[in-house]
């Protein structure tokens, strides 16, 4: 299932991970979060952004990633891509860029085992993105 377009390039850790723009809404700092008692791991609290009531997730808990990073920015997800319609965020620990995702760039074969990532792909410079669907996390948490 490779798309063409453009995605928006991230940071957790060590590790380059990318997510659709389509589905990106804003851009954050991370601000105030208040936690939610009995939320599940990976859902850190919610924030008032915008004057609507936001979840705040961890993608470092749904990757089971040993990193011990401060993230300084949220991504925003379009309602739509969480299975309950409401927002959420990931926090992350730097923003890249967006770029052009070329099909031919991807390899799928390489996360076949897991629904929530789409591939891996490879950039110019010989280095490698792990395209994450945010709508298989949300649906699988």
């Amino acid at each position: 299932m490779t798309r063409n377009g453009q995605v928006l390039e991230f940071r957790l850790g060590e590790e380059t991970y990318c997510v659709s723009i389509d589905v990106v809404t804003e851009i954050v700092d991370v601000g105030e979060v208040t936690s939610v008692p009995n939320a599940p791991a990976h859902v850190q609290g919610v924030m008032d952004l915008r004057g609507r009531t936001t979840a705040i997730v961890d993608p470092r808990v749904v990757f089971d990633l040993d990193t011990e990073t401060d993230p300084r920015r949220i991504v925003v997800f379009d309602p739509d891509v969480v299975e309950d319609q409401s927002a959420a965020g990931w926090l992350v620990d730097e923003v890249h860029q967006v770029v052009d995702a070329d099909p031919e760039t991807l390899d799928e074969t390489a996360v076949a085992d897991d629904d929530s990532l789409k591939g891996v792909r490879k950039r110019d410079d010989g280095s490698f993105v792990i395209w994450v669907d945010p709508q298989a996390v949300h649906a699988a948490g």
